[in-house]
């Protein structure tokens, strides 16, 4: 069992999608002993993959919001992401889909938090937006304190 995963969902080739790969590159560089890194693509069965046996796990994703403010940083932990409600990520199945899945399957980490930073442009291309861009080393400061707890 690892003390800590942060998962980075997304795909670098679809522009704001790649927030939490950008997330996991700025961790690695320094990693935090007892903490682990993942990629994922958001699908349900990866994510369950990738957290269980992790005591906390933090997941790093872009979402669509309308009106949206690209680069506004969401943190939302799993009891605000079981009730009802559909997907707000930028995946055709997402975060809340794989909590439910985890816990009809006793798949969930002991503790589960999302940060979710808004996108300007999930289009076919590489690279953030400036906004996005500029999100990342908040995202990366909000991922450390919450595992410094």
């Amino acid at each position: 069992m690892s003390r800590a995963v942060v998962i980075g969902v997304g795909n670098e080739y679809r522009h704001d999608d790649g927030v939490g790969l950008a997330v996991l590159a700025e961790l690695d560089a320094h990693p935090i002993p007892g903490v682990v890194t993942a990629l994922c693509d958001g699908e349900p069965a990866a994510l369950l993959e990738a957290w269980t046996g992790a005591e906390i796990a933090i997941v790093v994703d872009a979402v669509l919001c309308e009106p949206s403010t690209p680069g506004r940083l969401w943190r939302s932990t799993v009891d605000s992401l079981l009730p009802g409600g559909g997907s707000a990520s930028s995946h055709a199945l997402g975060i809340p889909d794989a909590v439910r899945l985890g816990a009809a399957l006793g798949r969930v980490p002991g503790e589960l938090v999302v940060y979710a930073v808004e996108a300007a442009d999930l289009g076919l291309g590489v690279g953030l937006t400036p906004a996005v861009q500029a999100a990342v080393p908040e995202v990366v400061r909000a991922v450390r304190s919450e595992l410094g707890r």
